[in-house]
């Protein structure tokens, strides 16, 4: 099909693309989501700019490095362009994903209702206490976290969400890698060693205060 990119020249093409490009890609999907449900038909990188707060020039440039999208002076057309974009994220299919910890964190997490229509389904969850074990969350039964071995490759989950303390986020991290995930995101305040092939990001509300806070001053 002309214009079309196969899976395999997009993984061929990651390879090269700088990680914050890649990073911007879902804000871009985001804003498109939301023009497309506002019944918006085409629009421009300046548009786009200014509606995310982004330069025009860097939304072309990072673009650029999966081919032509728009054609100047007439823009993206907001559906084509953010199919692509789903295409080039892997996220115009479902992804199974696992949740380990069945605290406040977890059950927030597993009732979110924002994954599915981005792409992901919660269908597991896993937590090391025995109280919170065969427990009901969100219509899911909170698992012994000795079934990640058999849970995660029966049904086929490559991604993970890790929301457990610290002290036992990497033997966790583990377990899930070993049963085949991955993906992590990583809730807990630590960083992970994981083997190449492995990716993880990384979530920690302290640090984005602190972040924030420089701006604030004194």
């Amino acid at each position: 099909m002309p214009g079309s990119t196969s899976s395999h020249e997009l993984d061929l093409m990651s390879e090269e693309i700088p990680d914050i490009v890649i990073g911007r890609l879902p804000i871009y999907l985001r804003a498109l989501n939301q023009m497309a449900q506002m019944g918006r038909e085409v629009t421009s990188s300046r548009e786009l700019g200014e509606f995310l707060g982004i330069s025009s020039a860097q939304i072309r440039k990072d673009l650029s490095h999966f081919g032509g999208f728009g054609k100047q002076g007439t823009g993206y057309h907001v559906e084509t362009l953010r199919n692509k974009l789903q295409q080039i994220l892997h996220v115009d299919r479902e992804w199974p994903v696992a949740i380990v910890g069945a605290g406040y964190l977890g059950h927030a997490l597993a009732h979110y209702r924002g994954f599915t229509p981005r792409g992901f389904r919660v269908v597991a969850v896993f937590d090391i206490d025995p109280d919170k074990i065969g427990q009901k969350i969100d219509g899911m039964n909170v698992m012994a976290v000795e079934r990640i071995a058999v849970e995660i490759p029966s049904h086929s989950i490559q991604i993970a969400m890790l929301a457990v303390p610290v002290e036992v986020a990497q033997s966790l991290a583990n377990d899930l890698i070993k049963a085949g995930i991955r993906g992590i995101l990583n809730y807990a305040p630590i960083n992970l060693a994981v083997p190449d092939g492995v990716h993880v990001q990384y979530i920690d509300p302290v640090v984005e205060l602190q972040h924030m806070t420089f701006y604030l001053g004194g």
